[in-house]
């Protein structure tokens, strides 16, 4: 695949564009993964880039490149060269030049750039060429070709991929016989990933598809884990976990699932002076081979959750987003139940805090949806009542297998978690270094929405729901969130909230846009004190056309006093504002 040669015919994964700094000494940083120990290198066509070398985990090859000598305002080609041998772009592309974009810097008294950010969750691999999968056009395959068609489209600044990037316990037709050939799929954990090397090859099989690798290597992305990226419904429940535990399998599973979560995703999240500081990546880098200082961390990590934080913030200008971990930093004991462990929570209230006043827009990134349809609002609550034993043991046990059986996990399932956000969000948004927006960017619910809760605040709230970017969901499933939001939706939980002896939730908010099915993106652009929503939905190719289509369903400006759900490009099932919920 290379360019330089048939030395580097195989040099694997990458590159992916992830840090990008909006500050004027701008620098980034570019993951490649390569076949052999090595060092890499990225060119820029302006002279700026830079140099390391690779560290081992595992018999593969790693290298994160920090970039430096970028000029603000800027956009520059760049190639990737592996011991001197250029092997990014491939040879023969189609597609244009991968870039690094960095964005201007405010002069003195004029406005701060903006930021354009696309999210989504929930994406299963494409299919290969020639072959039709199950879920239909890939969203985010869709925005790849449509980009590299069109040199005049406008990009996203950022991709934010709110997890499930690739899915550990649903495998596809080529991985499962990729994993025939290298055990016996009768033994556990059967046809799922069981180690480091199988969790390689889910990225090898979602990242090397070409689109997708292009768009990866020029628009800078952030990324979170959800549950797929282990198994579903991680960390579900205390009973679950122990469950789990006890599982021979387990082990190797959570451990390969955090070193190549570590590997993969965090460490792009992370900034170039966050690395320079970080032990774990010094430790790693100073070895030969990593694998033991990695597994060391990971295993601390599934014993201690405490001891490591996955969430991280992102300034863009004045606009701040916090990524949040909704899986790995919870608190599962019945009578203490949290989303967020103690100093999970007082960091993203600190973050959210610090220099109110000095940034527009607050973005809390959670895979898991803050405000979800009434009536599953109320059953999460319900069930979270029965399982800490409101109703007595019988019931708590019924709660539990419920819990599993329906995905009762969300913030709802957490209550006072619920309400602490719910509080926070309203203290961020309130008084006169209020920002004009605070909105939580979800996914995981195969569909998308709009809410917005009735709350004292000077800011604009919202609940942004996108997902998938590329899966499906069942037609009963469906049926039940339309259910969800309806006015019978909401009678029907106020039976689980007598039931449980939970009492109203302590706000209320509606739905003022979808619900949306499909394969999707949405699309928020910031500039100044507005917001402007878009939501995007990839659609089969026309009759005579070969490629897939993106379709706007949603475009919306969140900021505007007189704005409301319906638009001209708000028609589609579900539009409208029902789904009232809470006191009046």
């Amino acid at each position: 695949m290379g360019a330089g040669g048939s030395c580097w015919a195989g040099w694997a994964r990458g590159p992916l564009f992830r840090y990008g700094e909006w500050a004027p000494a701008a620098s980034s940083t570019i993951w490649i993964e390569a076949d052999r120990p090595c060092t890499a290198e990225v060119r820029c066509a302006d002279g700026a880039g830079g140099s390391v070398r690779t560290f081992q985990i595992a018999g593969h090859h790693y290298a994160l490149v920090p970039v430096t000598g970028l000029a603000p305002g800027s956009t520059t080609a760049y190639e990737v060269l592996l011991d001197g041998v250029c092997v990014w772009p491939l040879p023969g592309t189609a597609f244009p030049p991968s870039t690094i974009t960095t964005p201007a810097v405010a002069a003195a008294g004029r406005p701060a750039p903006g930021l354009r950010l696309t999210f989504g969750s929930c994406r299963q691999a494409a299919p290969p060429a020639g072959r039709h999968g199950p879920h239909g056009p890939d969203a985010l395959d869709t925005l790849a070709a449509r980009l590299a068609a069109d040199p005049d489209e406008v990009r996203p600044d950022v991709l934010l991929l709110l997890g499930d990037q690739v899915y550990a316990d649903q495998l596809s037709q080529e991985t499962r016989q990729w994993l025939a050939a290298r055990r016996d799929l009768r033994e556990p954990p059967g046809a799922q990933v069981g180690d480091y090397e199988e969790y390689t090859r889910l990225y090898y099989e979602s990242w090397l598809d070409p689109e997708i690798r292009w768009l990866l290597s020029t628009v800078p992305s952030l990324q979170i884990f959800d549950d797929h990226d282990v198994v579903d419904d991680w960390n579900t429940s205390a009973a679950w976990l122990a469950e789990m535990r006890a599982t021979p399998w387990w082990p190797e599973r959570v451990l390969s699932g955090l070193m190549s979560y570590w590997v993969y995703q965090h460490l792009g999240n992370l900034s170039p002076a966050e690395l320079a500081a970080d032990p774990l990546y010094e430790a790693v880098r100073a070895t030969p081979d990593g694998t033991d200082a990695l597994r060391a961390f990971a295993a601390a990590a599934d014993a201690d959750p405490s001891s490591v934080r996955w969430s991280y913030r992102r300034d863009f200008g004045r606009s701040r987003l916090l990524m949040v971990d909704t899986r790995a930093a919870r608190v599962l004991a019945e009578d203490g139940r949290a989303m967020l462990d103690p100093a999970e929570q007082q960091w993203l209230r600190d973050n959210a805090l610090a220099g109110r006043g000095g940034y527009d827009h607050l973005l809390i990134g959670s895979s898991l949806p803050w405000l979800m349809p009434p009536l599953i609002h109320d059953a999460e609550t319900w069930n979270a009542a029965l399982c800490r034993g409101e109703r007595g043991p019988r019931w708590a046990r019924i709660g539990e297998d419920l819990r599993r059986r329906s995905d009762l996990e969300h913030w709802a399932a957490f209550p006072a978690s619920f309400a602490a956000l719910s509080d926070l969000i309203e203290e961020v948004g309130t008084g006169p270094r209020a920002p004009a927006t605070v909105c939580v960017l979800s996914g995981d619910v195969h569909h998308a929405y709009v809410a917005e809760p009735r709350i004292p605040s000077t800011a604009r709230v919202f609940q942004l729901t996108c997902s998938p970017v590329h899966n499906s969901i069942h037609a009963a499933v469906r049926w039940g969130f339309r259910l969800g939001w309806s006015r019978t939706g909401r009678w029907l939980g106020r039976g689980f909230s007598r039931h449980g002896r939970t009492g109203r939730p302590p706000l209320s908010w509606r739905r003022t846009g979808g619900p949306w099915f499909g394969n999707q993106l949405m699309t928020l652009a910031l500039a100044g004190r507005s917001a402007r929503l878009r939501l995007d939905q990839a659609h089969k190719a026309r009759k005579g056309q070969k490629t897939a289509r993106l379709v706007t369903v949603l475009d919306r400006e969140l900021t505007s006093t007189a704005a409301t759900a319906a638009t001209a490009t708000t028609a589609g099932p579900g539009g409208g504002t029902e789904g009232a919920h809470g006191p009046s």
